[in-house]
C-alpha cells in the first residue's frame, strides 16, 4: 500500500485524501482505515507531509537534507508545551504547545531545532515534533465514564496522569460497563490529524469507584506497577524449601557462632541485614555486614529473575509496599530472622581508627541472629535505658561498639567531603479505609545513621574489590553537578549572603560542606539544603565508575539490598560467579549489564514518580479536612507567579500572585516579591502566615491565600517596573512549576480580591496547629 500512495502521489503531487481512496479502491468503512493507518505511518516516517489545507504531499529528498533532525525522549507538562531528552549530558530542548504534534510524555521523537540555545542569555534551544518513532505509552488506567457522544464507542476514560490531555474511547466490548469501574486499557490508536482522541481495548477491570484503596492501586496501575506476580513466578517461590539444607551449606564459611543481630524499623518484615562487630586485639574493629543471599535462590534466566528485573525495585507508598520478589521469599527463607539458619553474602572487614578498611574479605556464609531489634530499642540502648539494656544484655556491649564505629566512619566520610541532605521526609498514617489522619515528620536517630554508615562502607568495600580486580561490574555513580545548575545555585545563595568557594566549573564537596554548616540552624536552611539536593545530578546505576560525588567515595555499588533492588541482586550473582571467574563470565556480565544498569535506573525512578505522586495525592487529601484554617509555614520558592509555602510537617502548597492584596514585583536577582504599594516583601526561607483555601487530591495541589501577621517584612521600595514588564508577569502567572493552571483575572476582580483580603488580615483566624513530630517507624536506607 505503501508504494501504491507514493507511486499515486509523484503522478498527481499534491492530493487530497478522498482522492487517493477513490483512485486506490481504499474507500469505504472496511478499507478506508488502512489507508489511514498507513499514510500516518508514513507521515511518522517523513516520507510524506501534509499542508495547511489538509492535503497531502511527498516529502522530497531535498527536504530531509535541508532540515537536520535530531532524536530524543519527549519530556511533556501538563500545560501542554514539552522538552526533547537527548541524553543525560546534553541540555533539554523546549518544545512550544504548537511544536508538540502528537506527541506524548515518554515518547522517542524526531525533531528539528527551531531556534539554537543561547548560553549568553542562559535561554534553551527550542525544536519542534516532525515524527513519532516510538511510543510509550502502551497502557491507560482511570475511571470510566459513560457516554453517547460517540455510539459507536462504549465510553470513555480520562488518565490520572495529567499530562495525556485527550480522551480515550473504549470499543465496545460483550462485559457491559456501568459507569462506576476504574480500567485499564491497551491503546490501541493514537490522536491524529484524523480524530484528536485515543482508541483503546478493556485489558482489565482494576475496581471500583469507592473501593478501598482504589485511589492509590490507580497510580501504581497507571504506571504499570502490579501487585500480583504470575502464576509461573509463584509457582518458583512455593517451590524453594523453608529452610536450608545440609547440602545449602556446602563451601559456606559458617558464622553461626558470632553474635549478629538485624536492626530494622519496627513493622519491617523482609530482614535482608545483619551486623556482627568486636574489637580486635591491635585496637581496630572487625565489622560484619550480612545480606540475604537472594541470589541463591533467584537463578539466573528463572521466571522469578525475568519478574525482578521487570520490577527493578520495591515500591513504597503510604500504606502499602509493591515487593519486586514474592512474599513468601522476601519475608521468609530470605528475611534474616531471628534464630534461625540463613544463607547470606558476608563482607567482613577490619577498619581502624580513622575509618580506613584495611583488609576484608568477601564470602558465602551461613548465620543465625540472635534478636530481632528494631531502631527505637536500639536508640533506647544507647540513651542508657535499663529496662532496655537488661533485655537485651547479651549484645549491649556490640551495640555500644557499633555507637563507636559508627562515629569513626561518619567522621571519615565528613573528613573526605561527604555531603549529608538530612532534609525533613513526611510520613503518612492513614486509617484501615487508606484515608490519611495525620502526617508526621520522620526523625532518624543513632540507631538509623549507625546501620547506615555500615551498609555504606560495606557498599564501598565490594565495589572497590571488584574494581580494582578489573572485573566487569555495575555500580552505583553520582556525578559532578552540571556546573550550569550550580551556578544558579551559587546565585542563589549570594542572595542570603553566603559566599561559596569556587567555580561553578570547579568546586569541591568541601566548599559545599562549609555552605552547608554556614545555614545551618538559620531561618531557610532546609530550603537552601534542598535547592543544593536539586543542582546535583541524579544517581544511577552504570557499568563503568565514575565514582559517587555525593558520598565522596571513589568506589560505590549496592550490595546490601538484594529483596527490594535488582542491581544488589546482581551483585550477589557475579561474587558467587567470580569465585571461580572465567573469560566466559567475565564476558556474560561485560554484556549484560549496561542493560540491566539502564532499565534499573529507569525502574528506579519510575518508582520515585509514585511514591512522589501518591505522597502528593495523600497529603492534599487529608489537607481538604482543613480547608479554611490558618498555619504558620516557611517561603519555600519564589516564583514570577507566586510563592511556594511549606508547613512544618512537609505540605508544601502555593500562594499565587493573582491572590495578593496588591500588585506584586518579581525580582529575578534577588528571587523576592515586592509589594508596588506597600513594600512589603517575601523571601526565601522566611516566617509566613497563610490560610488553607483549596486542596486538590486529584491532582495534589495545594492553595494557600496570604495573610497578614507578625511575620511580614517591609523594605524600602525598589524602583517599579515598566508597564510592559509588569504586563509580562500578569501574562506568566497562570504557570505552576514550569506552567500550571491559569488563574487569570480581571482588574475589578483584583480590587475585590484586594478588598477581602485586607479584610482577612485584620480578623485572621487562629493558628491550629494539627501536626506533631514522632520517631520513624521504617526508614528507607541513604545511598
Amino acid at each position: 500500500m505503501k508504494e501504491k500512495i507514493m507511486m499515486y502521489l509523484k503522478e498527481h503531487g499534491k492530493s487530497n485524501i478522498n482522492d487517493i481512496a477513490a483512485s486506490l479502491g481504499m474507500a469505504g468503512a472496511k478499507k478506508f482505515p488502512s489507508l489511514i493507518k498507513e499514510i500516518s505511518k508514513m507521515e511518522s516516517k517523513r516520507l510524506l507531509r501534509f499542508s495547511d489545507d489538509g492535503c497531502i504531499t511527498l516529502r522530497r529528498q531535498g527536504d530531509k537534507k535541508k532540515e537536520m533532525t535530531i532524536q530524543g525522549i519527549f519530556r511533556a507538562n501538563k500545560a501542554g508545551f514539552g522538552f526533547l531528552q537527548v541524553t543525560d549530558t546534553e541540555d533539554d530542548m523546549f518544545i512550544g504547545k504548537n511544536d508538540v504534534g502528537y506527541a506524548i510524555d515518554g515518547d522517542l521523537v524526531e525533531v528539528v531545532v527551531k531556534k539554537p540555545a543561547d548560553r549568553l542569555k542562559g535561554t534553551a534551544a527550542e525544536a519542534k515534533v516532525v515524527g513519532i518513532i516510538e511510543r510509550a505509552l502502551r497502557t491507560v488506567v482511570g475511571k470510566f465514564i459513560l457516554d453517547d457522544e460517540k455510539p459507536k464507542y462504549a465510553g470513555y476514560i480520562k488518565s490520572k496522569n495529567q499530562k495525556v490531555q485527550q480522551k480515550i474511547y473504549i470499543k465496545k466490548e460483550p462485559v457491559v460497563l456501568d459507569g462506576t469501574e476504574i480500567i485499564k486499557v491497551d491503546i490501541e490508536k493514537y490522536p491524529t490529524r484524523g480524530h484528536d482522541y485515543f482508541i483503546a481495548n478493556v485489558r482489565d477491570i482494576v475496581g471500583h469507584q469507592g473501593d478501598v484503596g482504589i485511589d492509590v492501586l490507580e497510580v501504581l496501575e497507571s504506571m504499570d506497577i502490579v501487585s500480583e506476580f504470575p502464576e509461573t513466578v509463584i509457582a518458583e517461590a512455593n517451590a524453594i524449601s523453608e529452610a536450608p539444607s545440609a547440602k545449602d551449606l556446602i563451601g559456606r564459611v559458617d558464622l553461626r557462632k558470632e553474635i549478629t543481630f538485624t536492626i530494622d524499623g519496627a513493622d519491617a518484615k523482609d530482614l535482608d541485614d545483619a551486623i556482627h562487630i568486636k574489637p580486635l586485639a591491635n585496637g581496630n574493629y572487625e565489622l560484619g555486614v550480612h545480606i540475604a543471599d537472594v541470589s541463591y535462590y533467584v537463578t539466573e534466566g528463572s521466571a522469578l529473575d525475568q519478574e525482578a528485573i521487570a520490577r527493578g525495585t520495591s515500591v513504597y507508598v503510604t500504606d502499602r509496599v509493591v515487593p519486586m520478589l514474592p512474599e513468601c521469599l522476601s519475608n521468609g527463607i530470605c528475611s534474616l530472622n531471628p534464630n534461625v539458619d540463613r544463607l547470606t553474602q558476608s563482607a567482613i572487614m577490619e577498619i581502624d581508627s580513622n575509618g580506613k578498611v584495611l583488609n576484608h574479605y568477601i564470602c558465602q556464609s551461613v548465620i543465625n541472629t540472635t534478636f530481632r531489634m528494631t531502631y527505637s530499642a536500639v536508640n533506647d540502648m544507647l540513651a542508657g535505658d535499663e529496662e532496655t539494656l537488661q533485655e537485651y544484655g547479651a549484645i549491649s556491649e556490640s551495640v555500644e561498639h557499633m555507637a563507636k564505629l559508627h562515629k569513626i566512619l561518619e567522621t571519615m566520610r565528613l573528613k573526605r567531603g561527604a555531603l549529608n541532605f538530612d532534609t525533613s521526609e513526611a510520613r503518612i498514617l492513614v486509617n484501615e479505609k487508606g484515608m490519611p489522619v495525620d502526617i508526621v515528620v520522620r526523625t532518624r536517630g543513632i540507631a538509623e545513621r549507625m546501620i547506615e554508615s555500615f551498609m555504606l562502607v560495606a557498599n564501598e568495600c565490594v565495589a572497590e574489590h571488584f574494581a580494582r580486580g578489573h572485573y566487569p561490574f555495575i555500580y552505583r555513580v553520582h556525578e559532578e553537578p552540571k556546573s550550569e545548575k550550580l551556578q544558579k545555585f551559587i546565585d542563589y545563595a549570594s542572595v542570603f549572603g553566603i559566599q561559596i568557594k569556587g567555580t561553578a566549573a570547579k568546586i569541591s564537596q568541601e566548599a559545599l560542606q562549609d555552605f552547608m554548616a554556614k545555614v545551618d540552624g538559620k531561618p531557610g536552611a532546609e530550603v537552601l539544603n534542598m535547592m543544593l539536593l536539586r543542582s546535583m545530578q541524579q544517581a544511577r546505576y552504570s557499568e563503568t565508575n565514575h565514582g559517587h560525588y555525593g558520598l565522596a567515595a571513589d568506589y560505590y555499588t549496592h550490595f546490601t539490598s538484594p529483596i527490594r533492588r535488582y542491581p544488589d541482586l546482581l551483585v550477589h550473582r557475579m561474587i558467587r560467579e567470580y569465585s571461580q571467574a572465567t573469560e566466559d563470565k567475565r564476558d556474560h556480565f561485560a554484556m549484560i549489564i549496561p542493560e540491566l544498569a539502564s532499565s534499573s535506573s529507569r525502574l528506579e525512578r519510575r518508582a520515585i514518580d509514585a511514591e512522589r505522586i501518591v505522597e502528593a495525592m495523600k497529603k492534599a487529601e487529608y489537607m481538604e479536612e482543613h480547608i479554611g484554617e490558618t498555619f504558620d509555614g516557611i517561603v519555600s520558592s519564589v516564583v514570577k507567579f507566586g510563592l511556594f509555602v511549606e508547613l512544618p510537617n512537609t505540605i508544601e502548597g502555593l500562594v499565587h500572585v493573582t491572590s495578593l492584596p496588591e500588585y506584586y514585583n518579581y525580582n529575578e536577582r534577588t528571587m523576592t516579591l515586592q509589594g508596588e504599594k506597600s513594600g512589603k516583601v517575601f523571601k526565601v526561607g522566611q516566617a509566613i502566615q497563610v490560610k488553607l483555601v483549596k486542596a486538590d487530591k486529584e491532582t495534589g495541589d495545594i492553595d494557600f491565600e496570604y495573610q497578614a501577621s507578625d511575620f511580614d517584612i517591609i523594605e524600602k521600595l525598589t524602583k517599579p517596573k515598566k508597564r510592559n514588564q509588569r504586563e509580562g508577569q500578569s501574562s506568566s502567572a497562570g504557570r505552576r512549576k514550569k506552567g500550571g493552571r491559569a488563574l487569570a483575572q480581571t482588574d475589578a476582580k483584583k480590587k475585590k480580591t484586594s478588598s477581602v483580603r485586607k479584610g482577612q488580615a485584620k480578623s485572621s483566624s487562629t493558628h491550629k496547629p494539627f501536626y506533631k513530630k514522632v520517631a520513624k517507624k521504617k526508614v528507607k536506607r541513604k545511598g
